[in-house]
């Protein structure tokens, strides 16, 4: 599959780039895209959430009423759960929410996010660029040259550039990583792919592992 190298511009050059098949037409597996969009989700969770138990808080141990003759239930303790106040039963613990996933199920996840981008036409490949500062209004204007503006994209470099990443870093619905960097939520989420020509390589020497 050829597409156009497109410049900052948004003009068309006179190169282009093959995307290979090994890439962006193998047969997609959507279980895959699944668990590694799960895997990712779950490790960006803290896990830091608690709430007391019946041990854990202040309230008084004497008994409320006697054990027999009541008409009512037994009751210990202000602790216990069912009193306003008391402490919470089976409440949440702090825990890690990660998992183990198998690294082929990670590229396999990739490659079938990168081939659904390919056949939607929502990939966009372009020339190697770079900003002499890091400028919002830049890079506002690079999207706006692309056609891209009311779209959330995602610009994948060769390698880290500080002035274009912070350059973006303020705008909603516009992300920068870098080739390795790429995973497969990122790209699900995003309604384009930008490319850039070195990105290309970059990625065909990653996942052809």
């Amino acid at each position: 599959m050829q597409v156009e190298i497109v410049n900052i511009s948004g003009k068309k050059t006179t190169k282009k780039v093959d995307l290979t098949d090994g890439i962006f037409g193998v047969e997609p597996s959507d279980h895959s895209i699944y668990l590694d969009v799960k895997h990712y989700l779950a490790a960006q969770r803290q896990g830091t959430h608690k709430s007391k138990e019946r041990a854990e808080i202040s309230r008084t141990t004497k008994k409320l009423k006697r054990q027999k003759g009541t008409g009512g239930a037994r009751a210990g303790s202000m602790k216990s759960p069912l009193f306003i106040g008391g402490g919470r039963a089976f409440g949440p613990r702090p825990r890690d929410y990660s998992f183990k996933l198998n690294k082929k199920v990670k590229v396999l996840a990739r490659l079938s996010a990168l081939t659904y981008k390919a056949k939607e036409n929502a990939i966009t490949v372009l020339e190697d660029f770079t900003f002499d500062a890091p400028k919002t209004s830049s890079y506002v204007e690079l999207i706006k040259n692309l056609n891209l503006s009311d779209k959330k994209t995602l610009l994948v470099l060769g390698d880290s550039n500080k002035n274009v990443y912070l350059s973006s870093r303020n705008l909603e619905g516009a992300k920068v990583v870098t080739a390795s960097e790429l995973n497969t939520y990122d790209i699900v989420n995003a309604h384009t792919l930008i490319l850039s020509e070195s990105s290309v390589k970059a990625l065909e020497s990653l996942l052809n592992k």
